[in-house]
């Protein structure tokens, strides 16, 4: 597969672009230096010219060490970030955990209140006076109604906490998958860099030769 089929973020195709150029410029001054021989018998002109490329090889060298940064610490940022989701899922669970402890306690205790009688009031639902701050329209209610009402209100407030971890989970999940695809991404513009790195040392030895 083509490194442009792999690399979908920006900045980092960015790197790749600059680095394929770079190749193909020092490829190509590898063949100009070939085709005048050596650098004290060529022409004026030609060691004008060399010298030229020479300078914008490095010119873009340096671009490109500054783009492979930026990603690096782009890819360290989007890290930082699913870790930060991750903590807060994890919160999440651990308050979810303690609801389920609490939900299999309150089904104990109806199962208990369908065999025994006034059961029921042993619940842990919130007191009667902050129910009814939250409900003033239960005020009227008889008792049966009122715990009834007060049931399903402790459940419906575990149905919008399970909802709000159900969406921090997948938000979780999308940072996780995107953090891997920055990091394959990112592996995979290693590989390349140094590929051209290895590609770009005879030029260095040439170069140290007509220094």
């Amino acid at each position: 597969m083509a490194p442009d089929e792999i690399v979908t973020d920006p900045k980092l195709s960015q790197v790749l672009n600059a680095s394929r150029d770079t190749r193909v410029q020092a490829l190509s001054l590898v063949d100009q230096i070939a085709a005048v021989g050596p650098i004290e018998s060529a022409s004026p002109e030609a060691q004008q010219e060399i010298s030229k490329q020479q300078k914008l090889l490095i010119t873009n060298l340096a671009q490109l060490r500054g783009l492979h940064r930026a990603a690096y610490f782009g890819a360290r940022q989007t890290k930082s970030q699913t870790s930060e989701a991750r903590q807060e899922v994890d919160r999440l669970h651990l308050q979810l955990q303690n609801l389920y402890y609490e939900q299999r306690h309150l089904q104990g205790e109806i199962s208990a209140c369908e065999s025994y009688d006034h059961t029921y009031q042993k619940l842990p639902l919130i007191p009667v006076e902050e129910f009814l701050a939250l409900k003033p329209e239960h005020a009227d209610d008889d008792e049966n109604a009122l715990m009834v009402a007060r049931i399903e209100h402790e459940r419906s407030e575990r149905e919008a906490l399970e909802q709000k971890r159900m969406e921090l989970l997948k938000r979780k999940q999308k940072l996780i998958a995107d953090n891997k695809k920055r990091k394959d991404d990112l592996a995979n513009l290693d590989k390349e860099l140094e590929k051209f790195i290895d590609a770009a040392k005879p030029i260095q030895k040439l170069f140290e030769k007509n220094v």
